[in-house]
């Protein structure tokens, strides 16, 4: 009897010891070395690496767009006056002209002259309003960027490379040329040859 009754308890024991091995035997099977955890890690950093550089280079390229972008906007708001702006220098130059050419004491002409005058300044009024500038350098020196030289001439007492007559003045909007002013430019006197006796006045 007691041996029947014992074997059902070693058989109990015997799957018990079976079935908690078994786990084990299963952990065993996926463990990973410390090297294979390492080089996960490493590989995982690399990624999380390459994803923040990506993002920083994004929120890089945003703000240059933005920067462009915001720019151009400014440009536009500024220089949108541009072609208008040079359509009305012809108008303003025809009044100059026209008053230059105004020449006598009599009424008619007297009254063409300061209707003429006072439309001048009500373009240059107009102009310093939307920071239209002009560019008049009469005895300054001469800038390629600013100046379209017309003509040079050597003038006495006058430095070389000065412009001494504007034959039509320069504009600028917003910092930006419209137009170069047209110019007389000084230049240096040319030095004569300086005379040598022949040889029959030395003999």
């Amino acid at each position: 009897m007691s041996t029947d009754q014992e074997a059902p308890e070693s058989r109990v024991k015997a799957e018990n010891g079976t079935a908690n091995e078994q786990p084990h035997t299963e952990l065993a099977e996926h463990e990973l070395t410390i090297e294979e955890l390492q080089q996960a890690l490493a590989q995982a950093e690399q990624k999380a690496q390459e994803n923040w550089d990506k993002a920083v280079r994004a929120q890089a390229e945003m703000e240059n767009l933005k920067r462009r972008t915001q720019k151009d906007l400014e440009d536009a708001h500024k220089f949108a006056l541009t072609g208008f702006a040079k359509e009305l220098l012809s108008v303003l130059d025809s009044l100059v002209l026209g008053l230059q050419a105004a020449t006598g004491d009599s009424e008619e002409v007297k009254k063409f002259r300061e209707g003429s005058e006072l439309t001048i300044k009500q373009f240059e009024s107009a102009f310093a309003k939307f920071k239209i500038e002009a560019i008049d350098p009469i005895n300054q020196p001469f800038n390629a960027e600013l100046h379209q030289a017309m003509a040079m001439q050597a003038v006495d007492g006058v430095e070389p490379n000065t412009v001494v007559n504007v034959f039509q003045k320069g504009y600028m909007l917003n910092g930006r040329l419209l137009r170069p002013a047209m110019v007389l430019v000084a230049k240096a006197a040319e030095k004569k040859p300086t005379d040598t006796p022949s040889i029959d006045e030395q003999a």
